[in-house]
């Protein structure tokens, strides 16, 4: 089944073989990895299905979207090729030489883009890629920039909300005051799937001092149902939660690059992982409808993994 490209991409491959005099085959070689590149970026953040990305529509994609694209998400693509493609250091080479390709042409030759993310990129030694999460340290550092205003303790209690139970941004501007039944939360996830989670203290703690002191304060309430209000008293929006963590990163002077509610739900994942959740446990906290979407998250940083190795009884 022939793919529907976006036009961003079309343009691209025109200019490899009209101006660069790419062979066909060389070009249907870019066109591919591209194709690969975007599917999965799309898998990631809409938790999609990767065990069949061919299902994924690409069409859709435009400037704005590519323009999110971090070094960090790069690297995780390149991971997913040697870990659950099996991929050799050739073919991710190549891979990343493509997708340096396409964006120096959208920087230099397009000027669509005020900054190239695969400048640092470096083939195909991605043992050194830049994390993709914010370690227990950071996160308490991000935890301390919420402002100290009459938001906080709204804030403060959907931080928590990411933070340990890893949702999604939709599942969050979604929930009601009655998706919670004592120390568990019901959730609607994407497809309309649904799933229950506990709460631990922490949350439960947040969500009744934002409750006391912030919700049931708020006289012009427009929607009665909403869990997170904001200060019209409407249901909160996704940008809306996302220029939130936005500040809050400048604001605790941790500054992770492009750090998103997304890559909030991506730490939470990681953390529950390293303090010693299984799998399992953890596709069903997250909502993933497949266990090689999770396995994304169970990346182990090399200082552990020496670690694990040091600490064997036998070396003494």
């Amino acid at each position: 089944m022939k793919v529907k490209q976006p036009k961003i991409l079309k343009d691209f491959l025109i200019y490899l073989t009209t101006i660069r005099g790419k062979s066909m085959r060389t070009r249907k070689e870019y066109e591919y990895d591209l194709v690969l590149f975007f599917r999965f970026l799309k898998a990631i953040q809409d938790d999609l299905d990767i065990s069949d990305m061919s299902r994924i529509a690409i069409d859709d994609i435009n400037i704005d979207w590519i323009r999110e694209i971090s070094l960090e998400d790069i690297y995780l693509f390149l991971e997913y090729c040697e870990v659950q493609r099996k991929n050799s250091a050739y073919s991710r080479s190549r891979k990343g030489a493509t997708i340096k390709s396409f964006f120096k042409y959208l920087k230099g030759k397009r000027r669509l883009l005020d900054e190239n993310p695969a400048d640092e990129l470096e083939n195909p030694k991605i043992g050194k890629k830049t994390p993709i999460y914010m370690n227990l340290d950071e996160s308490e550092q991000f935890l301390l920039g919420i402002p100290r205003n009459k938001h906080y303790h709204r804030n403060y209690c959907m931080m928590m909300f990411f933070l340990n139970l890893g949702i999604r941004v939709s599942e969050l501007c979604s929930l009601n005051l009655n998706s919670i039944h004592g120390n568990t939360l019901h959730i609607i996830g994407k497809g309309d799937k649904e799933r229950t989670i506990f709460l631990n203290k922490v949350c439960l703690d947040a969500l009744e001092t934002y409750k006391k002191q912030e919700r049931n304060q708020i006289m012009s309430v427009q929607d009665d149902d909403a869990l997170f209000l904001s200060q019209k008293g409407t249901r909160l929006t996704r940008q809306t939660v996302a220029k939130i963590v936005k500040f809050i990163n400048v604001n605790s002077g941790l500054n992770k690059h492009k750090l998103t509610p997304h890559k909030l739900r991506h730490t939470s994942a990681t953390l529950m992982y390293k303090s010693g959740a299984d799998i399992r446990s953890l596709q069903q906290i997250l909502g993933h409808s497949s266990v090689s979407t999770t396995q994304i998250y169970t990346h182990v940083e090399d200082e552990e993994i020496r670690s694990v190795i040091n600490h064997n009884p036998l070396n003494k």
